[in-house]
């Protein structure tokens, strides 16, 4: 095969890929997003564009190491019965609608910092809408607080979401300096989606207080929480120190494999496998367009016309539409193989922008996604007019006080 039969062949592979990305599938097939990364890498496998050795090369093994490493810190909380607890002991608070909204927010914030956004919203979204309709109330506002606040939670670590566990990893970035940086226009991302959303729909919210009906509390298993309290602190611990991101979470990823009571099959049934499996995908489809040479002679006419992404009227625009038409981590897994070698302060901003704008619609981010698909099996649609109705001025307050805070930070 010659080398321009390759190029072509890789072209048309990567175009296919990001348009399945950014319509979830293929018309009349029922692939989804990590089914189409798979096929892309298996294409270019057997026709000889990448070798067995460039597939290994092109995969960040670390940065899937933490992801699982995460999934089952999750899983271990998600067998303690923790997030169904939360879910419901929101839906139940004996405060006005507003005061729910806020405990919404926050908690799903709070919690995406550490655990992920996109586990959250998975594991809470079900039972706080079945809490929720028990209590006569419209549950869409509160489903588009908790994606919104688990997104912008998630902004203010390095393991709040995929997007910025692959930026920590190709920067080599340090937890708790990324977290001084970030914190604050995380906080100003979960104060934007609150006061939207209270806007939008202050009409609903200021109607009288339904009764609170007597809801189910789950059960906690307080050993299984305990242990999982007791792996987060010691993870944080091990971020303050040199040992490498990836290192420290497989060491508490394997810790809680270690149990008496709890299967290794049933923390492996709650893993994201597909997420890992479209990761892995797309790692090897632009590592092979960049083997093209093609990416690298556009930065360098991209920087030659003054547009780089150490700019904030560069990246913001470039981080609203990839997460809204791709998403944000396959956005943001191109962008880095196009960008290779940017600053520490230039990849906050990427991990803060590419975040946020994810709220902006339905698609812009997979906590998004899973929290409409979830809400639909519960008997609850949220509609695309609807979510955009609140995404698109919650996204645009909380990036400019982003860029703000970005601008004045250097």
């Amino acid at each position: 095969m010659s080398d321009t039969v390759d190029v072509g062949l890789i072209l048309a592979v990567f175009a296919a890929t990001y348009i399945g990305m950014a319509l979830g599938r293929f018309p009349g097939l029922s692939i989804d997003r990590a089914g189409i990364a798979l096929l892309a890498a298996i294409v270019l496998a057997v026709t000889g564009a990448v070798t067995p050795a460039g597939i290994l090369d092109a995969i960040d093994f670390p940065t899937l190491f933490v992801l699982f490493g995460l999934m089952i810190l999750s899983a271990q909380f998600d067998a303690s019965g923790f997030y169904d607890w939360c879910s419901l002991r929101i839906a139940g608070l004996e405060r006005s609608p507003v005061w729910l909204l806020g405990a919404v927010v926050a908690t799903s914030g709070l919690l995406s910092a550490v655990l992920a956004n996109d586990v959250v919203v998975f594991a809470m979204t079900p039972l706080l809408c079945a809490g929720l309709l028990a209590r006569g109330l419209d549950p869409r506002p509160y489903l588009i607080g908790l994606a919104g606040g688990a997104n912008a939670g998630s902004a203010a670590t390095l393991i709040g979401n995929p997007q910025n566990i692959l930026i920590g990893q190709t920067g080599g970035l340090d937890f708790w300096a990324f977290l001084a940086a970030c914190a604050v226009p995380a906080l100003i991302g979960l104060a934007s989606v609150f006061l939207i959303i209270w806007l939008v729909w202050r009409g609903r919210f200021e109607a009288d207080m339904p009764p609170v009906p007597a809801l189910p509390i789950q059960p906690l298993d307080r050993a299984h929480l305990l242990k999982g309290i007791v792996a987060v602190t010691a993870l944080l611990a091990l971020f303050a120190t040199p040992l490498p991101h990836a290192v420290s979470a497989l060491i508490i990823g394997g810790a809680l494999l270690v149990s008496r009571r709890l299967e290794t099959r049933a923390l492996f049934a709650k893993v994201d496998w597909p997420l890992l499996v479209l990761f892995a995908g797309l790692f090897v489809v632009t590592e092979a367009l960049a083997a093209t040479g093609l990416p690298s002679r556009a930065v360098d006419l991209l920087a030659a016309s003054g547009f780089y992404p150490d700019r904030l009227a560069v990246l913001a625009p470039v981080a609203i539409l990839g997460s809204n038409t791709i998403g944000n981590v396959p956005a943001v897994i191109l962008l880095l193989s196009v960008w290779p070698d940017l600053t520490a302060e230039t990849l906050y901003g990427l991990a803060i922008l590419s975040t946020l704008a994810g709220n902006l619609l339905i698609v812009g981010s997979l906590a998004n996604i899973i929290t409409v698909e979830r809400a639909k099996s519960a008997g609850v649609r949220l509609g695309f007019a609807e979510h955009a109705r609140c995404g698109i001025p919650m996204t645009l307050l909380s990036l400019a006080g982003a860029g703000l805070w970005l601008w004045f930070s250097g």
